[in-house]
């Protein structure tokens, strides 16, 4: 089944299948602290199943030699103390752990995942600081935060990525991460309260082989049409930047969209469509997404 998403402005996409979009000052601490810990309980599992699947042996065989799986363990006993943490911070509002699908295969599929997830992990922590109140909440956030960004540039650095590949983290916003999120839920306990996030449609990268400026890329949006005010197909990819966004043409193909990377961004980038063309990157204004993509330029030179 297809449905229009219409743009009744230039900047902002309404989606006739939506909630209303949260806002900050609809949002509690505790709230936070449940979206915070419904991540770390998707962590959690996620290295808990990776490391009763796979093997010192099979992580050595697949190139990751010691002590990479002992870091492994490292990590995992991490989220583990994180959803601890948050957990008795909680108390009985606590959310449980939900049961989740991760498409991870083979140790290298399960590493090339964990440097996703640790990275959508910084994010989600750093989009969400400024939305806290409690100066205590956000000190325990910030110290998680910093742990899960080293998580991230070890892996990364294992996986002959860039460990550091940006001078800024991109935030996230509490949608945009949900987003992310529910692609690898398959349910929650009914005794779970509901959080007050939404999931936008859902873009794909199909485009494979290696990204970099100036790489033409194709996005779907499978099961939907997005279109402009005016009828057109065409939109702009925006990739999400601490300093609001890097712009591109999204020229409307059948199925989908391609777009042109820009220059100006690199390593774990997110890609949304939207109506506007410049300006800041909010939940009022994306269409769909955020696609995740992994870009790779030369360092610039220093002199």
């Amino acid at each position: 089944m297809q449905y229009r998403l219409p743009l009744i402005t230039l900047a902002a996409i309404t989606l006739v299948t939506a909630s209303p979009v949260v806002t900050k000052r609809d949002i509690t601490d505790i709230e936070i602290l449940n979206y915070a810990l419904t991540l770390e309980h998707l962590e959690d599992k996620f290295y808990r199943e990776g490391l009763a699947n796979y093997t010192q042996a099979d992580f050595v065989a697949a190139g990751f030699a010691d002590p990479f799986y002992a870091n492994l363990k490292e990590i995992s006993y991490d989220e583990t103390t994180h959803v601890g943490f948050l957990t008795k911070a909680l108390g009985d509002a606590a959310v449980k752990e939900c049961t989740y699908s991760f498409p991870s295969t083979d140790p290298k599929s399960f590493v090339a995942l964990a440097s996703v997830l640790e990275g959508v992990g910084v994010s989600a922590y750093l989009g969400a600081a400024a939305s806290i109140a409690m100066p205590d909440y956000l000190t325990a956030a910030g110290s998680i935060l910093t742990v899960e960004a080293r998580h991230n540039a070890y892996i990364r650095a294992a996986k002959a990525q860039a460990p550091f590949p940006s001078p800024f983290d991109a935030p996230l916003t509490f949608n945009e991460v949900y987003t992310l999120a529910a692609g690898f839920i398959v349910s929650c306990p009914s005794t779970n309260g509901a959080l007050p996030f939404k999931a936008f449609p859902g873009i794909t990268l199909v485009t494979t082989g290696p990204l970099a400026a100036g790489t033409e890329i194709v996005l779907q949006t499978p099961g939907y049409v997005l279109q402009g005010a005016d009828g057109s197909s065409n939109l702009y990819a925006a990739f999400i930047m601490v300093t609001g966004g890097v712009f591109a043409e999204a020229i409307g193909i059948d199925g989908g969209f391609k777009v042109v990377i820009p220059e100006g961004v690199n390593g774990q980038v997110y890609v949304v469509l939207t109506g506007c063309s410049e300006g800041p990157i909010t939940d009022d204004n994306v269409g769909a997404g955020p696609a995740i993509l992994e870009i790779t330029n030369p360092y610039p030179t220093v002199v």
